[in-house]
């Protein structure tokens, strides 16, 4: 019997880790972060990672697992959530998988990585190279290759390419485990109005501090990519004012959260439900019991 995974995705800001931690105090469940910045020891405030004081006492992993100049991969997360995931159910507990890095989720659900050597950065250009063909391109060049896709679709078409193009394996096997997947989202003014919030807080409560520890230490790892950090960099470096990084930041994190809610609905089978609807939240618990209970 496979086991049963909760898995809550969708954009920045939208309300996923409180509730994580609502799901994991109902149903007897720990966290596992599905987020590629909050592996990282020391960046805390630009990641929104929540603080151990907030936890409320649910078991969170994958936070903190990595130093800032280390690099972490698709692979990495797919090892170390597997693990996660084996862990807790073997202690009787739900699995609750809390995120919005789609590639990471995606790479996880589907039972396939694409190799350690396989740059984040190589994926999603690839990715977006798909993105851009029309069905009939991609159909053709899965007809080209040899691939056989039973019912095929462009989800499954891009997939199949993605790992022949990257080195993986068609032959990969499917996890041990089943999943019901929830995305959260709301009306874009709100989200859109939460995020702008959301970045003022962080500046209040240390952002420029930890961005410029970065931009003294560590300004060409991986970790200092992330938005919230990058576009601080130019203000440390005298070409913006702090105004001008601030609007970036906001302006940024609006786009990323719109290309996580298309990653989700294009690329995933997810349910989606509203979060400022309270009969929407009252579906997705009682939807939730139900995958349990079946």
């Amino acid at each position: 019997m496979k086991t049963k995974i909760i898995v809550i995705v969708g954009p920045t800001a939208v309300g996923k880790t409180a509730l994580s931690i609502e799901v994991a105090k109902r149903f007897n469940g720990q966290i596992i972060s599905g987020d590629s910045q909050q592996v990282y020891r020391g960046l805390d405030i630009g990641t929104a990672k929540i603080p151990p004081e907030e936890q409320e006492g649910i078991p969170h992993h994958l936070l903190d697992v990595r130093e800032v100049g280390e690099s972490y991969s698709a692979y990495d997360f797919v090892t170390e959530a597997s693990q996660a995931i084996r862990e807790i159910a073997a202690q009787g507990q739900l699995p609750i998988i809390c995120g919005g890095t789609g590639l990471y989720i995606q790479s996880l659900l589907e039972g396939y990585h694409l190799g350690g050597s396989v740059s984040h950065e190589e994926i999603l250009a690839y990715r977006a190279q798909l993105d851009s063909w029309s069905d009939e391109a991609l159909f053709g060049k899965i007809a080209e290759l040899g691939i056989e896709i039973p019912q095929i679709n462009r989800r499954r078409a891009m997939r199949a390419l993605e790992i022949v193009h990257l080195g993986g394996s068609l032959e990969n096997s499917q996890p041990d485990y089943e999943a019901l997947l929830i995305c959260l989202d709301d009306d874009r003014e709100v989200l859109y109005e939460r995020i702008n919030q959301r970045v003022d807080l962080m500046l209040k409560a240390g952002l420029l501090e930890e961005a410029k520890w970065l931009y003294d230490y560590y300004p060409h790892v991986q970790a200092s990519k992330g938005i919230g950090y990058k576009e601080l960099f130019p203000y440390f470096a005298g070409e913006l004012t702090l105004e001008e990084a601030t609007d970036k930041i906001k302006q940024h994190t609006r786009r990323f959260a719109k290309r996580q809610l298309t990653w989700f609905r294009n690329r995933m089978n997810a349910a989606f439900y509203q979060v400022s609807k309270p009969k929407d939240k009252e579906r997705m618990m009682q939807d939730i019991k139900e995958f349990m209970n079946d």
